[in-house]
Order: C-alpha cells, then structure tokens, then sequence
C-alpha cells in the first residue's frame, strides 16, 4: 500500500553504497542471492527461539533486496535479475511464518499455516497479473523501474516487513497478528482477483 511512497526515499539512501559496490564490479544478481541466504537464516533462528537474531538477518536481506536493484539501475537490469528478484523474495516472505511454526508448533502452527496461505494468495494474483500484463504490453505507472508490472494492493512489501518486525519484537503476539494480517492478505488478493476480471475483460467488437 505504501510501497510507491518509499521508493524515492529508499533509492535516494541505497545510492552511494549501489555506486561503491558497482564500482567494484559487484553484480546486482549476486547481492540477490547473498541476499536471500542472509534471509534465510532467519528460519533456524526463529526455529531455536531467537527472534532477535532473526530480526537482524530480515533487515539486512531488505537491505540488500533494495541494494541489488540500486546496483541494476547502474549497471543494466536483466531479466535474471527480475525473475531472482520476485522468486526469492517469495520464498523468504515464507520462511518466517516457517520459523515461528517450528519455534512453537502448539501455539504457531496453524496461524503460521494460515498466513502462508494469505501470501500464496497476494504471490499468485500479483505474479499472474503480472504475466498477462507483460503479455499485452502494459506497464505501472508508480514503478517504471521494475522488471516486471508491480500490481498495488492492501499487503505489499513494507507492510510485510513491518509485521516481521513487530513479531520479531513481540514474538508472543505471533498468532493474533498472523491471522489479522492473512486477512489483509485476503482482502488484497480479492481486490487483484477484481482488478484482473476487469482489466482482461475480452474485449467487446
């Protein structure tokens, strides 16, 4: 919902440090994947109760999940960089419901189903719009730098991480605010399930 709102911001902070590491022939695909398996230790850390280890992999993965864009702007983006973009994120959005599933199944695992469940919804919409309408040519107007049509809804990525803070801050809170944040999710996922009958609505002779 917000995203658009701090791209400016965020592209004006990840500049210098973007330019200091393409100047060192740093490329964008490899502060992708660094990226992720910083991230990804975020699930045996929640897994053996330490959400606050856990919150410092997640900052530095949304760190360099901004920093590998930056870094593409300067050097050219590709299409391998696009598709490892979106394609990791969604995998690491998951993990940490996973970890906190793992660190208290009694108490997390079905809330942690359940939120999974939410992003599948938010993930698949998005990815689907986003394939039909790289196929008929359109592009988002609020992201013009993206490799692919980014589709706005209630739940994006800043409101993401700001539940992994909060959770990670708050880890006994996991529960109530998974299940209040799966119903965001439904409801974005809804509102592009919409925007998708409207938009590739066949078109009347």
């Amino acid at each position: 919902m917000i995203d658009a709102a701090l791209l400016p911001l965020q592209r004006r902070v990840l500049l210098p440090p973007a330019r200091w590491l393409a100047a060192r022939g740093v490329r964008a695909d490899q502060i992708t994947v660094a990226g992720f398996l910083v991230g990804a230790l975020c699930l045996p850390a929640l897994a053996f109760g330490l959400p606050g280890l856990a919150l410092g992999f997640i900052a530095l993965n949304r760190v360099m999940d901004g920093l590998d864009g930056a870094v593409a702007r300067l050097t050219g983006p590709t299409d391998r960089g696009a598709f490892l973009d979106i394609a990791l994120d969604f995998v690491f959005y998951a993990l940490v419901p996973l970890g906190f599933a793992l660190s208290d199944p009694a108490q997390n695992a079905l809330p942690a189903a359940v939120l999974i469940a939410g992003f599948v919804g938010t993930g698949s919409s998005f990815l689907t719009f986003a394939t039909i309408a790289a196929k008929r040519g359109l592009a988002a107007d609020a992201y013009p730098s993206k490799g692919i049509y980014y589709l706005s809804g209630l739940t994006e990525g800043a409101e993401t991480i700001a539940l992994f803070v909060v959770i990670c801050l708050w880890p006994g809170l996991f529960p109530a605010l998974a299940y209040a944040f799966a119903a965001a999710c439904a409801v974005t996922t809804v509102t592009r399930w919409r925007q998708g009958w409207v938009v590739f609505a066949p078109e009347k002779n």
